[in-house]
């Protein structure tokens, strides 16, 4: 009980701060181009709070959020122009010490060109001691389409590459490596308001294949009012060459509340 108020009072201080949990789901981020908010000609906004209990480099029941914003402009050609923005925290205490911290932001760009296909920018930046992270600095590029929508299933993926840069907190030497990535995602509209979700995402040293990574996410979302929705979410993450001393796999399972304006 007293943890779950520990939890509470970091909650709000999170809210308080307009921050955000940066979330292992977030496979379109890191390997596609932008975060689950649909651009439009308006600044749309969308902030979320929960429950997460995390396994791996951390054992944790965490109270958290995600910050999410997006527009929509004139690009190439007048073709649709995508900005797409977040910015997070996760910050949990235990009997006064930190039992998790991470710091991320994402910034990206997606270009619509001819037919169903697109090209995607990505700039993202991350910080987690817990995982030994100082400094991960993500550079990316590429490709996609919308390989499938008949207005209830749709179906799309990505192919990219990527400049990484990670910088250690302990005393490890610093990595920095070009990457290739992919990413695909389905939704399925089972009805007006619920949304099921599945989305796939994978990084491989171009230079060292076997150092690589898998982030996998399933999830359903459904409205209970007219700006306010709740998800059900699992995650998992697997590195198979983690910093020195760390774990492979990281997991997630996710109870939220969000909110859009």
């Amino acid at each position: 009980m007293q943890q779950l108020k520990r939890a509470a009072a970091i909650m709000l201080l999170t809210a308080t701060a307009a921050t955000a949990d940066i979330k292992i789901d977030d496979v379109k981020g890191k390997y596609g181009s932008s975060p689950d908010i649909k651009a439009s000609k308006e600044l749309k906004q969308h902030i979320d709070f929960g429950f997460a209990n995390t396994t791996g480099n951390t054992e944790t029941l965490n109270l958290n959020g995600k910050y999410e914003a997006s527009y929509l402009i004139p690009g190439y050609a007048g073709r649709d122009l995508s900005w797409m923005f977040d910015a997070s925290v996760y910050l949990t205490k235990n009997d006064g010490v930190k039992d998790n911290e991470e710091y991320a932001a994402n910034l990206a760009l997606e270009q619509k060109l001819s037919g169903k296909w697109f090209a995607y920018a990505s700039v993202r930046w991350l910080r987690n001691t817990f995982r030994n992270f100082d400094s991960k600095t993500f550079l990316g590029a590429g490709m996609g389409n919308e390989l499938y929508n008949d207005g209830q299933h749709r179906f799309e993926v990505k192919l990219g590459a990527a400049y990484n840069l990670e910088q250690y907190s302990n005393a490890q030497p610093d990595h920095d490596f070009t990457s290739f990535t992919q990413y695909a995602e389905y939704n399925n509209q089972l009805n007006k308001t619920s949304l099921l979700y599945v989305k796939a995402g994978a990084s491989e040293n171009f230079s060292d294949f076997s150092d690589y990574e898998v982030m996998g996410v399933f999830g359903l979302t459904f409205d209970v009012a007219k700006k306010l929705s709740v998800t059900l979410e699992g995650q998992i993450r697997y590195d198979n060459i983690p910093p020195i001393g760390f774990d492979t796999t990281d997991t997630k399972s996710i109870v939220r509340i969000g909110y859009s304006f």
